[in-house]
């Protein structure tokens, strides 16, 4: 017989104890590593403690249903997040900002989104978790480097507000999820100063 998954044991919270963050990381690690392992379908509670390395009532404690566990989870991505980078000049910042978006996407965190995107049309919660925190985390991050460009006068006012400045996620997406070629630095690069940042500057005036 397979493992319960979570919703189908979820015990009522007790409280009790203060909670130990460290293990609410030990516990939100172990589901990306799963995640990207097994999918959500087949995640269990059983997998998850034994992953974290922690009793299944201390899952409970924090999280009633699988469903809430994952949306924390998802949620919490954008908290791990590094700040945005201030280099000095969009260049710098683009190349810093891109280069941490390949770093999570070729980590765990890559893996458990790729599992996850099959299971978000059907799953609510959890497509909001993902447009509400890592979504908007990274959208926020990017209209600030562009904002910081256009107040130092390097691309035309509302160049952020266009496809210019998504060209560069756009295509790091359509590799990674659509020809899953290698994703690295030097395809950032590669980018940046072949397609992105000669665009931005032809729409400048001199």
């Amino acid at each position: 017989m397979s493992a319960p998954t979570l919703q189908e044991t979820a015990l009522p919270n007790r409280g009790g104890r203060p909670r130990d963050p460290s293990r609410d990381c030990a516990i939100r690690a172990a589901i990306l590593r799963l995640l990207g392992e097994v999918g959500y379908n087949a995640l269990t509670m059983d997998a998850v403690a034994a992953e974290a390395g922690v009793g299944k009532a201390t899952i409970y404690r924090r999280w009633r249903t699988k469903s809430d566990l994952v949306v924390d989870t998802i949620t919490g991505m954008q908290d791990a997040e590094a700040e945005v980078p201030d280099t000095g000049d969009l260049a710098g910042d683009l190349r810093a900002l891109l280069r941490s978006l390949v770093d999570r996407i070729n980590g765990p965190t890559g893996s458990a989104t790729l599992s996850l995107l099959s299971t978000l049309p059907h799953q609510p919660e959890l497509a909001e978790a993902f447009r509400t925190g890592p979504l908007t985390r990274w959208r926020s991050a990017l209209a600030t480097v562009w904002q910081r460009a256009e107040a130092r006068g390097e691309v035309t006012e509302g160049t952020g507000r266009t496809a210019v400045a998504q060209a560069a996620s756009a295509l790091l997406v359509q590799r990674w999820l659509i020809t899953r070629e290698p994703l690295d630095d030097a395809y950032v690069d590669d980018v940046l100063e072949t397609v992105v940042l000669p665009l931005a500057r032809a729409a400048t005036p001199a």
